[in-house]
């Protein structure tokens, strides 16, 4: 295998180790795409380039964007056979904070539900 398949046969965050400078060019690549996905979030915050109500929608999906550059850029997870278990650690990991923050929102909308109307409270 050449030098050249051996490059392009490789995830974007997981280059060939033998390569000269593979980690600056990873990191700069990774600081590049993070520099211009946080522009482009402060700009849609402050210009409104788009339709009002799609601006939260447009932070997040830049967001979600801004955490897939970091986990492969820079956490170097990627779907090679070498990397399974960091996937399935973050996999699970993922799964536990949304567990922690549903199930927090579903706790307080049970109990918000169940209070008692503020027109029949007790005065104090």
């Amino acid at each position: 295998m050449s030098d050249l398949e051996r490059h392009y046969d490789s995830a974007p965050g997981d280059e060939p180790q033998d390569s000269p400078g593979h980690w600056v060019r990873t990191y700069l690549l990774g600081l590049g795409f993070a520099t211009i996905l946080t522009i482009a979030s402060f700009w849609i915050a402050a210009a409104h380039p788009i339709w009002g109500p799609a601006v939260p929608v447009a932070l997040i999906v830049l967001a979600i964007a801004q955490m897939g550059v970091h986990l492969v850029f820079f956490l170097h997870v990627t779907t090679g056979p070498d990397n399974t278990n960091n996937v399935l650690a973050l996999a699970f990991g993922v799964m536990v904070v949304a567990l922690v923050v549903l199930g927090s929102i579903w706790i307080m909308d049970h109990l918000n539900q169940n209070m008692m109307p503020t027109d029949q409270q007790m005065q104090m």
